[in-house]
């Protein structure tokens, strides 16, 4: 009996992983869980994290603390506080990094190229997985990039009417950052501005009208203020991603980094898919509002429009020393998934 036992607690033994870790991970973001690229973070990674663990057969698991909505920083410090280890796991906005992660802003010089979300995460993730210079500049700011984070089409929101790109001209349009440069050929002018601010300038006549996302301009009430819809496609846009301080992912078992990479990419394309569901419902009930005028810009216009730009992609791609090879990945990727886009930026 005593050798049964013994031979029985000695294949226990043997049976057992070689090591089992728990590791204290912290996940946070500056902006609240009602957003997607937000709300995917707790409600995929960290609920499935542990179960696909045990799914491998690892005895590894992670535990989570969650501050979400600015608790541990603001949404101007998304890069540092991955970086600096404030957080393990976060969401970073590069739309506000250009100076420190000038490739990421690539889409934002690129209008008028692809107006699915889903598909443009895609797209993305790919450019960071083939083209060295993505993936480096997170590692130069000591984070590894788990996973794509973006926004649906832009379209022009105003309180005049709008069937013609001449109808821009001369009017104050909020375009922050690069998208000034959508507008400003159009004779229209430039207003820099957020959605936090957009219904003030809207109210108090500081602009006309403004460049944004539905699934901003909604929730914000705008369409009071500005309840002419004129709807586009200048394009979705890459906003950021999910990335992990490089020193806490450097501690990570394999098994923990295998699973946190299948999580982000997968975390890319949920919070695509609400996004892109967000937008169809907005939009609905906006042509359901009778305050509210929603209307197509007529096609010629939207090709007016598009001829009407400058290179803006083409003198992104020039100040930067491996431009020209990102921009043509990207537009590659774009037509590889059988999308036409407006403007072939790289073959210009």
């Amino acid at each position: 009996m005593r050798r049964l036992t013994a031979m029985a607690l000695a294949g226990a033994v043997l049976a057992m992983p070689a090591s089992a870790e728990t590791y204290n991970l912290t996940i946070a973001s500056s902006h609240p869980t009602v957003l997607p690229w937000v709300g995917v973070m707790q409600s995929h990674i960290v609920a499935e994290a542990n179960a696909r663990l045990e799914a491998i057969g690892s005895a590894d698991r992670i535990e989570w603390t969650e501050d979400y909505g600015g608790a541990l920083y603001g949404f101007q410090d998304t890069l540092e506080a991955v970086e600096d280890g404030i957080t393990d796991v976060g969401w970073v906005g590069t739309l506000w990094e250009e100076s420190k992660m000038p490739y990421q802003s690539i889409t934002y010089y690129a209008p008028f190229v692809i107006d699915s979300q889903p598909a443009l995460m895609e797209v993305m993730n790919e450019l960071h997985a083939t083209q060295p210079v993505m993936t480096e500049a997170w590692q130069r700011r000591n984070q590894v990039y788990l996973g794509a984070s973006g926004v649906e089409t832009y379209h022009i929101m105003t309180n005049f009417p709008v069937n013609s790109i001449d109808d821009l001209r001369g009017k104050k349009i909020l375009a922050p950052g690069p998208a000034g440069n959508w507008i400003s050929a159009l004779g229209a002018v430039p207003v820099n501005g957020s959605l936090t601010t957009y219904y003030n300038q809207l109210e108090t006549g500081v602009a006309d009208g403004c460049i944004t996302i539905i699934s901003g301009f909604y929730p914000n009430r705008l369409y009071e203020v500005a309840p002419y819809v004129t709807l586009v496609g200048i394009g979705a846009h890459f906003t950021g991603g999910v990335s992990v301080n490089l020193d806490t992912w450097d501690g990570l078992s394999d098994d923990v980094q295998k699973v946190l990479g299948e999580l982000g990419y997968e975390y890319s394309a949920i919070h695509a898919e609400q996004v892109e569901a967000r937008y169809t419902d907005f939009v609905q009930k906006m042509r359901d509002d009778p305050e509210v005028t929603v209307t197509e810009l007529p096609v010629n216009e939207k090709a007016r429009w598009i001829a009407a730009l400058p290179n803006i992609a083409g003198g992104w791609a020039d100040n930067l020393e491996q431009g020209d090879e990102v921009l043509a990945a990207f537009m590659n990727a774009v037509r590889e998934r059988g999308v036409e886009p407006g403007r072939n930026w790289d073959r210009e």
